[in-house]
């Protein structure tokens, strides 16, 4: 199987696709500042107790103060919190962990308001983002992800992934990190960890270690509360860092400082894969050159086709997502209804285990397919089923169909689902419903152009138009194109972007800087 990953750097998001054989499986998009990351470590303060709920509400910063649970507090607790007082009573020499003193475990059945007091003020990390109407979801069981292993502050075991099956495998791994994890802290060993030599998983811990020595040196030196002393790596890095997998044929990138980091990244964890790392320098935009683009226009929506005119309906609340299984304009086959019916299940037992990636969807899932009337059909769709969520990284569990027909699917949540509008706006109406005439579109164009050759001198630039309009511009051997760059400069270059709506247009400089160029009636739109 091919598989390759694109990146879309933008002044202001990050987009990644995974490509598996062309085809589009998982699409993550990110603000590029954007805050209350899942692995963001905060120092906060407790805003509010909830004996009720035996949990308690911490201000991190977020709009919606966050969620922290008393069984989330970590059996460490009573140790990290003795350290963390250490550590803030004196602001000039930090206290090593080595030396903390271990205390008793927490106890499981305890309560939040013989732990924890209003005001107090206790480090903590997102475990999931705000999702909705509800704030960020908090752990004070710290934990440091790299791609070998898990560094854990206050934790005292090394555990290895239970899918590495090998007995002298796991024995050795775990005498390995054992021998060369500093005193005070814990180990998970991930399954990537199979095979790798010391020297390799050193070099991890170090850098996990350090990463641990800056955030507790930011909660030292810390004014304010709350306050960022741990961020997760750069969003295209982090964002890769679970994605990677050695077999990829290729990870594509558009920009220069990203490219740099994703390259330094791989050549650190996989030194013979850093070739598969290349810079995209096109001139059509990148996800329009992977046919990442039209995938997503057709892949998102209420609405997905799927195979021979059946289609998916997905619905989001917010208590779960529903899923209607219709057979559409499909032509019956000739052994009945039985037969069809299977058929356009296990089609929809495919496209659904792929939605449910691309989208990441979690929670509850509730999917009504066609009624079958067999046993052993319903037995093979659910075994369809869970095969194809095989390749799904996410924790999930799947029930056999139930008598009505319906299958229930719970899948691990850790940040809102990805919503893409699909529809368009008309860019040049607004809503109104009345346009200029459209064959007067070129000729404001050409007006745009001029005002940014002759008046404000920006003579190198890229017009950025619907593929349509661009045929239109570039069709004739002296065409519209040719002759604006015989009257304004060879500087003017007119792309095909599948992002733009009909009649929609963006100007962009030689550094790729959107140019706005829109009139004072468009923007007050």
């Amino acid at each position: 199987m091919n598989s390759e990953v694109i990146i879309d750097v933008q002044p202001k998001d990050i987009s990644i696709a995974l490509l598996e054989d062309k085809n589009l499986v998982e699409y993550q998009k990110e603000q590029r500042e954007a805050s209350f990351a899942v692995g963001n470590i905060y120092l906060g303060k407790v805003r509010k107790l909830m004996p009720g709920l035996n949990a308690c509400f911490v201000d991190v910063g977020s709009e919606k103060d966050a969620f922290l649970h008393y069984l989330d507090l970590g059996l460490q607790f009573s140790s990290y919190e003795k350290y963390l007082k250490q550590v803030t009573s004196d602001r000039k020499r930090l206290y090593p962990i080595q030396k903390a003193t271990s205390l008793p475990d927490l106890p499981k059945d305890g309560s939040i308001q013989n732990i924890l007091k209003v005001g107090q003020e206790i480090m903590v990390q997102i475990v999931k983002e705000p999702i909705n109407t509800k704030g960020p979801r908090l752990t004070c069981d710290l934990s440091f992800a790299g791609r070998y292993m898990v560094l854990i502050p206050f934790g005292d075991k090394v555990n290895v992934s239970s899918k590495i099956k090998k007995g002298e495998e796991r024995s050795r791994l775990k005498q390995l990190v054992q021998s060369m994890k500093p005193k005070n802290f814990g180990v998970i060993v991930r399954t990537v960890a199979e095979g790798k030599r010391a020297a390799e998983l050193d070099q991890e811990l170090k850098m996990l270690l350090k990463r641990w020595e800056d955030a507790i040196g930011k909660v030292q030196k810390a004014q304010t509360v709350p306050q960022l002393v741990f961020e997760e790596q750069t969003r295209a890095v982090a964002l890769l860092r679970d994605l990677f997998n050695p077999t990829y044929d290729g990870i594509h990138v558009n920009n220069d400082e990203i490219y740099q980091q994703i390259h330094d990244y791989v050549a650190m964890i996989a030194p013979d894969k850093a070739d598969i790392v290349k810079l995209y320098n096109g001139n059509v935009p990148i996800f329009d050159n992977f046919n990442v683009t039209k995938q997503i226009k057709t892949g998102f929506g209420r609405t997905v086709n799927y195979k021979r005119g059946a289609y998916l309906i997905i619905e989001h609340t917010e208590a779960m997502h529903v899923v209607d299984v219709n057979s559409g304009t499909r032509i019956k086959k000739e052994n009945g209804q039985e037969a069809n019916a299977l058929e356009t299940n296990l089609g929809a037992a495919d496209e659904l285990a792929r939605q449910l990636r691309l989208r990441d969807m979690g929670g509850i899932i509730v999917v009504d397919f066609i009624d079958m009337n067999l046993a052993e059909d319903r037995q093979m769709l659910y075994e369809r089923m869970c095969e194809n969520m095989k390749k799904d990284r996410a924790r999930h569990n799947i029930l056999p169909l139930s008598k009505f027909g319906l299958m229930q699917i719970t899948r691990q949540r850790v940040r809102p689902a990805m919503d893409v509008a699909v529809e368009e706006n008309c860019p040049t109406c607004h809503g109104t419903g009345k346009i200029k005439a459209s064959i007067l579109f070129t000729d404001q164009l050409e007006s745009k152009i001029d005002r940014l050759v002759n008046k404000i001198g920006i003579r190198r630039f890229t017009l950025h138009v619907h593929p349509y309009v661009a045929a239109y511009i570039n069709q004739g051997v002296i065409s519209l194109k040719r002759r604006w760059q015989m009257k304004y400069g060879l500087g003017v270059k007119v792309i095909p972007s599948q992002k733009m709506a009909f009649l929609q247009y963006e100007f962009y400089d030689s550094k790729r800087q959107f140019i706005d160029m829109r009139e004072e009636n468009e923007v007050s739109k």
